[in-house]
């Protein structure tokens, strides 16, 4: 079956799942691969428990004229997501990074979403299963998109915008992610400068954070520039900072918001750009963003108690968590605790970013400083050391903590989030 015949039968039956787990009356199910599974041997039970169509790519398990036959699944549920994508003429506006691109996906599209009809990426489906899937939930009366895209290697972002067909980009910043798939941070701005490679070619428009010289030079040669940081197009500036972030910026006075950390001065700002630049009026901004809100682990400041907490447990790399670290130093309280689980995917280089990082906390005060799992086990050094966060919330529990500050930081695989659970 080809994809404008596959497209037809998608329609008809628009909700698209690849876990049969999920399935709803007439869906069409998408038997994927996995390291450990076979999605094809789960066509039978997908259309048993409703779903309209299966689309496989083993004959063995064809069922009936329910079971669609495509060479290969992933490949085919890309191109339906592409054709599902040319069908529209409206702005598709592209996020990547190293950090924050999912803090900046909800602000840009909470933005966005007060003056126009707004489909954006859900939760964390940033990858080459979570972005078609995204670009096939965009509904007919769409007016914008916001796409987010996440990238351990190279060529990932290049295979992205292929069929996400990106007219707008933004690349929060070139970081210390994922080093081992990347091969070093120079790997990175190639893997992430993708995304501009793209709408260099394609006539596009890139949203630039001005303060970043990398970035300033990665974006050379793409038609069209809006920019923005302390000097650009937008321009800002942090007002406050304790608890929470505060700005000002060329069009608006002052913008109070439920964000914590310096760090976040880049991804708020953004939102204003790209606000500014589709018109959506400041006061619709400005509300927009102080009525948002972080949650999933994402520097969401938590009450426990008389203690502040601050999770950001969702993930970690050199990069975010040297700027978590030196913002709660900064932070005006007199009982201060680290709870730092290891990173992740940094190959070579992890040893060395783990000491790093051991070197930096040695250069604050602390009340305690709790490091767990991973490389902080390999490395020598003062501080409390626990295998996992199972073991640090034992910890936690044991202190009876008082009117204390906590920040809890890992990489996604650590689950951090446990230790307050």
């Amino acid at each position: 079956m080809n994809i404008e015949q596959l497209y037809n039968i998608y329609l008809q039956h628009s909700t698209i799942t690849t876990d049969t787990r999920k399935i709803t009356p007439n869906s069409i199910f998408f038997a994927l691969k996995g390291t450990s599974f076979d999605g094809n041997t789960f066509a039978e039970h997908a259309l048993k428990t409703g779903a309209a169509y299966a689309v496989i790519d083993d004959a063995t398990y064809h069922i009936d004229e329910r079971t669609i036959l495509v060479e290969d699944v992933l490949t085919a549920l890309q191109q339906l997501a592409r054709h599902h994508r040319q069908q529209f003429n409206i702005p598709f506006i592209a996020i990547t990074g190293s950090n924050g691109k999912t803090t900046t996906k909800e602000l840009v599209s909470t933005v966005l979403a007060t003056t126009y009809k707004t489909y954006t990426t859900q939760g964390n489906l940033n990858n080459h299963i979570g972005i078609p899937l995204t670009l096939l939930s965009v509904g007919k009366d769409a007016e914008m998109a916001v796409i987010e895209m996440g990238a351990n290697h190279q060529k990932e972002i290049e295979g992205y915008c292929a069929y996400t067909l990106p007219t707008h980009g933004l690349i929060t910043n070139a970081g210390k992610a994922h080093l081992e798939g990347f091969g070093g941070v120079e790997g990175v701005k190639k893997g992430k400068g993708e995304l501009y490679d793209y709408l260099r070619v394609n006539n596009g428009t890139a949203f630039v954070m001005w303060d970043y010289d990398y970035l300033r030079e990665m974006s050379k040669g793409i038609p069209h520039l809006f920019t923005y940081g302390t000097t650009g197009d937008i321009w800002g500036s942090i007002v406050q900072n304790e608890p929470f972030l505060s700005v000002t910026t060329k069009n608006i006075e002052r913008i109070q918001t439920h964000l914590v950390g310096d760090y976040n001065f880049p991804n708020l700002l953004s939102a204003v750009a790209i606000g500014e630049f589709f018109k959506v009026p400041a006061e619709k901004i400005k509300s927009a963003i102080e009525n948002y809100v972080p949650s999933n682990s994402r520097s969401q400041m938590m009450e426990l108690g008389t203690n502040h907490i601050i999770l950001d447990a969702y993930n970690a790399n050199p990069s975010s968590m040297k700027a978590a670290i030196e913002n709660f130093a900064k932070l005006n309280a007199k009982d201060k605790v680290l709870m730092l689980g290891a990173m992740a995917e940094l190959g070579a280089e992890s040893l060395a970013e783990h000491h790093s990082i051991v070197n930096l906390i040695e250069k604050y005060s602390w009340k305690d400083v709790v490091l767990v799992g991973g490389d902080f086990l390999k490395i020598k050094h003062p501080f409390i050391q626990l295998q996992n966060a199972a073991e640090a919330r034992d910890w936690f529990q044991q202190q009876q903590f008082g009117n204390t500050h906590l920040l809890l930081k890992g990489s996604r695989s650590m689950q951090m989030e446990k230790v307050v659970q």
